[in-house]
C-alpha cells in the first residue's frame, strides 16, 4: 500500500497539529508491521520554499514539487485540478492531515478535521482557515473519509455535515513516554527561561479561540483576593505578544523546545486551558502525563480527554474561571492524585492513533 501524507505542518515550529503529523508518520511503520502489510510511506509539503523535511522516520521519503499552499488551495476551492497524483505520482491513499484534502484520480481521500472552529467561531480564525468552509465540503462531496482527534469532533462533524457514521472516524491522539518522566526545571534553568518559582501555566498559540483575555481577567481576580497566588506563565507562540506581559504576575516564555516544554509543564502548579473550542487539547493530556492538575474549559473535547481529572469551567464566564483557578490551588495534589492523572494519560497512545488511522486507510 502506497500512502502519502501532507506533512506541511512539520515545517517551522511545531504546533499541536505538527506534533500529530510527526507522531503519525513515526508510528505508521509499526502499525503496518503489526498488520503484516507492506507499505510505502511518503510525505509531501506544500510550500514555495521547498524546505526539506528533517528527521523523517526510516523508510519515509519526501516527494512532490515546490508549490505554494496558497495557490493550491485557491485552485482546489474552485476546481478539481491538479489531482494529487500530478504532484506526487501514484498513491493508493492520500491523507490530508490539516483540513485540506486534494482531489485525486484514483487514490482514496482521507481528511483530518481537527475541529469546527472555522464554522462555529469563524470570527476567531484567519482568512486562510476560513477557506475550510469551502474546501472541506468539496472533499466530502468527492467521498473523502474524515478522521478526527476526538469522539467529540467526530460527533460534531457528522452532525454539521449530515454524514453517516462510517464516514467519520475518531483517532484519538497520544502522548510521548518522555512526558511521564519529565521533571521540573532546575533553579538555574528557571532563571534562564525567566520563570518564577511557582506558576500556573498556559500552553498554546496566540489564537483568539484560546480565550487568553478571559484567562487574564480571571487571573487578575484571583490575585486580588489571593495576593500570594502563583504567577501565570504563557508558554508558546503567545509569548511573542509582548502586550500580554503588561499585567502584573504574567510571564512569557515564547516558543519552547520540546524538552524545555516538558520540564516547564512538569514544574507548574497547574495547567490552564480555557479555550472556546478545541479538537483534542493535547496540553491537557501532556499535563496529566506529568501528574499535574488541570483547569480546562467545560467543552466536549476537553471533557473527553480529561475525564473527571480536571477542574472545569465555562470559558465565557470570568467568575467561573477565577473560581476554578482558586479551587485547583487548594485541591489535593499528592502521590495518589498524580498517579491517577498519569494512569489516565497512559490510555492515550500514538500507536493506537496510528492503528486506527491505518484502519481508515484500508476501509476508505
Amino acid at each position: 500500500m502506497r500512502i502519502t501524507l501532507d506533512a506541511t505542518p512539520l515545517l517551522g515550529p511545531r504546533t499541536g497539529i505538527g506534533r500529530y503529523v510527526h507522531h503519525l508518520l513515526a508510528e505508521l511503520p509499526g502499525a503496518l508491521a503489526r498488520r503484516g502489510v507492506a507499505g510505502d510511506l511518503r510525505a509531501t509539503t506544500w510550500t514555495a520554499r521547498g524546505a526539506a523535511l528533517t528527521q523523517l522516520p526510516a523508510g519515509v521519503r519526501q516527494v512532490g514539487p515546490r508549490v505554494p499552499a496558497r495557490v493550491l488551495r485557491e485552485l482546489w476551492r474552485r476546481t478539481d485540478l491538479p489531482p494529487i497524483e500530478a504532484l506526487v505520482g501514484r498513491t493508493d491513499v492520500f491523507h490530508g492531515t490539516n483540513f485540506v484534502s486534494p482531489p485525486t484520480r484514483r487514490a482514496r481521500e482521507v481528511l483530518t478535521v481537527h475541529d469546527l472552529t472555522y464554522v462555529h467561531h469563524a470570527g476567531t480564525v484567519s482568512s486562510a482557515s476560513l477557506l475550510y468552509r469551502e474546501l472541506v465540503p468539496r472533499a466530502l462531496r468527492r467521498g473523502a473519509v474524515v478522521v478526527t482527534p476526538s469522539r467529540a469532533v467526530a460527533d460534531a462533524v457528522r452532525s454539521h455535515y449530515a454524514l453517516p457514521d462510517d464516514a467519520v472516524h475518531p483517532t484519538p491522539l497520544g502522548v510521548d513516554d518522555a512526558w511521564f518522566a519529565a521533571q521540573p526545571p532546575s533553579a538555574r534553568r528557571r532563571a534562564e527561561l525567566g520563570l518564577p518559582d511557582d506558576y500556573l501555566l498556559f500552553v498554546g498559540s496566540l489564537d483568539p479561540r484560546k480565550n487568553l483575555p478571559a484567562l487574564l481577567r480571571a487571573f487578575e481576580a484571583v490575585r486580588r483576593t489571593t495576593p500570594d497566588a502563583p504567577a501565570l506563565v504563557l508558554a508558546g507562540p503567545a509569548g511573542r505578544e509582548t502586550a500580554l506581559a503588561a499585567q502584573d504576575g504574567v510571564h512569557l516564555t515564547g516558543w519552547l523546545a520540546d524538552a524545555d516544554l516538558r520540564d516547564v509543564v512538569a514544574g507548574c502548579r497547574a495547567l490552564v486551558l480555557p479555550s472556546l473550542d478545541e479538537g483534542f487539547g493535547l496540553p491537557v493530556l501532556e499535563a496529566l502525563a506529568c501528574g499535574r492538575p488541570v483547569v480546562a474549559a467545560d467543552i466536549p473535547a476537553l471533557r473527553e480527554v480529561a475525564g473527571d481529572l480536571a477542574v472545569l469551567a465555562c470559558p465565557t464566564d470570568d467568575d467561573a474561571l477565577a473560581d476554578a483557578l482558586t479551587r485547583v490551588l487548594t485541591a489535593p495534589d499528592g502521590d495518589d492524585e498524580r498517579a491517577r492523572r498519569r494512569a489516565r494519560a497512559q490510555t492515550f497512545t500514538w500507536a493506537a492513533c496510528a492503528d486506527r488511522t491505518l484502519d481508515v486507510y484500508g476501509a476508505a
